[in-house]
């Protein structure tokens, strides 16, 4: 961890200039540009909104359905988009690591960063829709950066750990797509926890995004502090898979240039 914060001091020109190179590459040619990192989740969770509540008739007794549905988007939106690009930016970049020294670790770390900064544009339309729709704010508020730090450290993990695999398994991209959409429908966006039958429970817990979105929903929906076991729970998973990421990354990354 160490290493990783030194090198990360020493090619920060670097990490900034992929970032900006991700961000300009985005939107090149874009006639909307940054927009759509605003329009984007609106119009998903105006699709996702008119399918489960008039079609599967979908509610939520007390809450805003809108700005819960949006809540659990814009949180799982960041880590599949994350997640995804994080997986192929070792691949992506091999033209640079074949010419120069430079610490791998910083193309999955790059890839959260980039879409980190859409994630906080995301931010503008969630609220938005908060004050529209009339849920009230409060104070603790302040603490939603402790759940979007968790998510940052997990997706950053989960990104070590794809970014490896699919340097020797190219079949990932598309075993991921697969797995990416059940993950999806295995986190309790568009539908109530309480839904699921009590023996199923334990495994959607078993989630990390699980519980980084409830999190976020105890304060935003419920104006609650979540419980100490929450806030263990999301920081527990997050250096877990931080950890474990880090380690197979490191372990594996000497060995890349053969594959690449």
């Amino acid at each position: 961890m160490k290493n990783i914060i030194n090198s990360i001091k020493k090619y920060k020109f670097l990490l900034y200039q992929l970032v900006s190179r991700d961000f300009k590459v985005k939107y090149k040619r874009s006639v909307l540009g940054v927009l759509w990192s605003l329009l984007y989740p609106v119009l998903t969770m105006s699709v996702m909104a008119l399918v489960f509540s008039n079609m599967f008739k979908v509610s939520m007794p007390n809450v805003n359905y809108l700005v819960y549905l949006m809540t659990g988007l814009v949180i799982f939106n960041y880590y599949s988009e994350a997640s995804n690009l994080s997986m192929s930016s070792v691949v992506s970049n091999f033209s640079l690591i074949n010419k120069v020294y430079i610490p791998k670790y910083i193309f999955p770390l790059s890839k959260c960063l980039f879409v980190g900064i859409n994630f906080i544009l995301t931010l503008i339309p969630l609220y938005a829709i908060i004050l529209i729709t009339g849920v009230p704010l409060n104070i603790n508020h302040l603490l939603l950066p402790f759940a979007f730090i968790c998510l940052f450290l997990f997706t950053l993990g989960m990104g070590f750990i794809l970014s490896t695999v699919a340097v020797f398994l190219r079949d990932m991209f598309y075993i991921y797509g697969v797995m990416i959409t059940l993950w999806m429908y295995m986190t309790p966006i568009m539908y109530d926890f309480a839904m699921i039958p009590a023996k199923f429970q334990l495994i959607f817990k078993l989630n990390p995004l699980y519980w980084i979105i409830y999190f976020a929903r105890s304060i935003i929906l419920y104006n609650e502090i979540p419980s100490l076991n929450v806030w263990i729970y999301c920081l527990g998973f997050a250096l877990v898979f931080l950890l474990i990421g880090m380690y197979v990354f490191k372990k594996n990354q000497d060995k890349f240039i053969y594959y690449v």
